[in-house]
């Protein structure tokens, strides 16, 4: 594996981050332009004099209205963005059921924490717990104040000091390479999507089972809004996919190997580290949270670790690199 420099990941990630910022905007601008133009396309329909039913789209009526949405989507995308950036340290211990690790409720965690942040001159971030008996842990956050390392009960039960250290110092290896970021950054992005995308189905569902919509008049809509709404359904659904696609491509697998030799690093000791990322593979937690956004910040991804055919296929698009050679690397040092 080719060696990056911390500052190199830096660089990437803050890069990688901008281009997120700029590219989202861009795919819903771009999809409310298709619908405009399908909507267009398929409304400006008449007979020519063959008695053919001929579709002449009015491209200077579509940008138009294109032109007036843009605005709107910028600040609406915008908004979103800001309310769930600045609230994402929230948004995840609900969604992990996360709680703040008191340094009375467990002082050696605090210790280890501070040791490891000391000796790379980072600040000390917070330490959350979930009540789980299986192991895991991540870490999330977006600058200084918000910059968390979560961990499982069963983490903390199973693990020896030099373990937890290992593990702990690969969570704060995320933080420093600002990996945390990009994820949370991806995060927000795929809610979006996700929402959109369930809004969409959702019209879809209730058009197929109560028959369509109606108009002033208590008549049934005509074979138009039907069609609207499954080309809708259709684009939003493949965009939303292709999104997620390029989302997971984005956060290389390298992250994690520059995260396992960050966190060999500051616990002095990369066969402890391999030792804790076997006991974390034999029995990893978080699997029942359900959450892929968030499951990708997990040292080990529980899905990673299953088999079949989806989740085959789901590991060629996996934000995490094979535990086993994440192990045999760290063997190596």
């Amino acid at each position: 594996m080719q060696y990056v420099g911390m500052m190199t990941q830096i660089r990437r990630n803050n890069t990688m981050s901008i281009l997120l910022l700029l590219a989202f905007p861009l795919i819903i601008l771009g999809m409310i332009w298709v619908f405009l133009a399908l909507l267009n396309y398929l409304g400006n329909g008449h007979y020519d004099q063959y008695g053919n039913f001929v579709n002449e789209p009015n491209m200077a009526e579509v940008n138009y209205y294109f032109l007036q949405t843009i605005p709107w989507v910028i600040i609406g995308v915008g908004i979103w963005f800001a309310i769930a950036y600045y609230s994402n340290t929230s948004m995840i211990r609900r969604a992990t059921g996360a709680r703040p690790l008191e340094r009375r409720e467990n002082p050696r965690v605090y210790n280890i924490v501070e040791n490891l942040t000391m000796a790379c001159g980072m600040d000390m971030p917070m330490v959350n717990v979930i009540d789980d008996p299986q192991l895991n842990a991540f870490a999330s956050g977006i600058d200084r104040k918000t910059y968390t390392v979560t961990v499982t009960t069963g983490l903390l039960e199973r693990l020896n000091d030099a373990e937890l250290a290992g593990v702990i110092g690969h969570e704060l290896t995320h933080i420093r390479n600002r990996d945390t970021r990009l994820l949370i950054t991806s995060v927000i992005f795929v809610g979006i999507v996700s929402t959109i995308m369930s809004l969409v189905v959702r019209m879809i569902y209730n058009h197929l089972w109560y028959g369509g919509f109606r108009n002033r008049d208590g008549q049934k809509g005509n074979g138009l809004s039907i069609m609207v709404i499954m080309f809708i359904g259709v684009i939003c659904s493949a965009l939303a996919y292709f999104f997620t696609l390029i989302t997971r491509f984005a956060i290389s697998r390298k992250r994690e190997y520059m995260a396992d030799a960050g966190g060999a690093e500051l616990c002095g000791d990369p066969l402890a580290l391999a030792s804790a990322l076997r006991k974390i593979s034999d029995n990893p937690g978080l699997g029942d949270i359900e959450r892929e956004d968030i499951a990708q910040m997990y040292i080990i991804h529980p899905q990673q670790l299953r088999h079949g055919l989806m989740y085959f296929i789901n590991s060629m698009f996996s934000t995490h690199p094979s535990t086993e050679r994440r192990i045999q690397i760290l063997e190596q040092f």
